[in-house]
């Protein structure tokens, strides 16, 4: 390191030093030691190119020459950047509580700690340890679907969509399913139910209109090329007013005259009646199947509160060939996924702790009164933390569930709002608040950065992020 600052821009080329010097100074120790020689010497060598580029720029040497230790500084603060996990834990108090972009449903205490248990262990993904022979990795899930629903077998895939994709390509490739006009769905991404449909090699057969169709409209639809009619849950939108749907009973009932298959894809299916949080109740795969429909498909992560997956219920010979198609291979869970969502599974066996082992049960179950109170608590403790540049106050707001499901259904909540006072701005706020350790994340309304308290985890550890980010104003 030098202490002169040469006057040439060929004396300052040569003024800085060496890649080897650098790699060989003490101070770098701990960080070779840390993250490895190459990825430190990758680091030194993008801070030489910038020092190059200040010489030729501006004639002059970068600061850490004079001073070894910001050098120092500079190399920790872009290795843990270059580090750093992206999936990082959040708090989601936007008020969507199964949040897509926030990962959807946490798990319970029980699947995380079933996966990490299958991660550090062998595990009998394919094995039946009684029989001492191979298995398949579906039969867990299978048995406790049985037991839940009443359903002969169930099929496990990455998600819904696949659930869907499959189900068609099995049941109905190169062969007609007929679909009422106010169930051409498109969920998230511009995904819709006719363009799967071409994807499985099935002919859709539209009938009824958009807000209107009858039993004889299915019933005039049926040829000898038709396999199936399916029902599509409507799950991300409402349509009321002059309308009529056909009840699966009923299509159940004419599917088994005409000899073809009644298939439904729930979406974000739920296994529990919701009515006792306040929110509508959504149709379940265990009614589906009781009113005679052959396979049911519908997400593991939305209302079921487990890992993305898409699970697809029903009759067992059916669900053998969704088994032995050659998609299933390529769209078959992972170990990590089977063993969260058996956990998962596994809580709604006992209905009266559900409410509190299961994540996504527990914020639906909060009361206006609980979350006044831990608003209350929150308010009083960290509004001088955030004076004279900020106020905040309570006020009574909606949650929504979220990830499509129960669109036009809302629960009544608390919201901790920040308002911008003499000095403060919301924008820079909500930017402070996303670069916490663990960031904050809440929503702009009405002139406020608002924070909804029903999705709270744990009210002493977001007492102290916030905390920890007013002292930093």
């Amino acid at each position: 390191m030098m202490t002169q600052v040469p006057d040439t821009p060929q004396a300052l080329y040569r003024a800085l030093p060496s890649m080897d010097s650098l790699l060989a100074d003490a101070a770098l120790a701990p960080l070779l030691q840390r993250y490895g020689k190459a990825a430190v010497k990758a680091a030194l060598d993008s801070q030489l190119r910038t020092a190059r580029e200040l010489i030729a720029q501006e004639r002059r040497l970068p600061a850490w020459c004079a001073n070894p230790a910001l050098l120092n500084g500079y190399l920790v603060d872009q290795l843990s950047k270059d580090y750093s996990h992206s999936l990082k834990p959040v708090w989601n108090l936007t008020g969507t509580i199964l949040h897509t972009n926030l990962g959807r449903a946490q798990q319970s205490e029980a699947a995380i700690r079933a996966v990490t248990s299958v991660m550090r262990y062998p595990t009998p993904l394919e094995f039946e340890l009684a029989a001492g022979e191979r298995g398949h990795r579906d039969n867990a899930i299978s048995g406790l679907i049985q037991r839940l629903t009443g359903a002969e077998a169930c099929c496990v895939v990455n998600n819904n969509a696949a659930a869907v994709l499959l189900m068609l390509s099995a049941v109905a490739a190169g062969k007609e399913v007929i679909v009422s006009r106010g169930e051409l769905v498109e969920i998230g991404g511009a995904f819709r139910i006719p363009d799967i449909m071409r994807q499985a090699g099935c002919t859709l057969v539209e009938v009824g209109s958009t807000n209107r169709t009858h039993l004889k409209d299915y019933e005039q639809a049926i040829t000898e090329n038709t396999a199936a009619i399916m029902k599509v849950h409507t799950s991300n939108y409402h349509i009321s007013g002059f309308t009529a749907a056909v009840e699966e009973a009923r299509l159940g009932q004419l599917c088994r005259e005409r000899g073809i298959s009644l298939i439904s894809d729930l979406g974000s299916g739920s296994l529990t009646d919701l009515r006792r949080f306040g929110l509508k109740q959504e149709p379940t795969p265990q009614a589906m199947l009781a009113d005679g429909v052959d396979l049911v498909s519908f997400s593991g992560d939305k209302l079921l509160g487990g890992p993305q997956s898409g699970l697809i219920v029903g009759k067992q010979a059916l669900i053998n060939k969704l088994q032995s198609h050659p998609l299933k291979r390529a769209l078959r869970c992972d170990k990590l996924i089977l063993a969260a969502l058996e956990a998962t599974l596994i809580h709604y066996l006992n209905p009266e702790t559900l409410d509190r082992e299961l994540p996504i049960m527990a914020k639906f179950a909060r009361s206006q009164a609980e979350l006044r109170q831990i608003g209350e608590r929150l308010q009083r403790a960290l509004a001088p933390l955030f004076a004279p540049s900020y106020g905040i106050e309570l006020v009574e707001c909606q949650t929504q569930v979220g990830s499509g499901s129960q669109p036009d259904t809302f629960l009544p909540s608390i919201a901790l709002c920040f308002n911008a006072q003499e000095g403060g701005s919301l924008t820079l706020l909500e930017q402070h608040f996303k670069q916490a350790q663990r960031p904050v994340i809440g929503r702009m309304a009405q002139d406020q950065l608002r924070l909804d308290l029903r999705g709270i985890d744990d009210e002493a550890e977001l007492l102290a992020e916030l905390s920890t980010l007013g002292v930093q104003l």
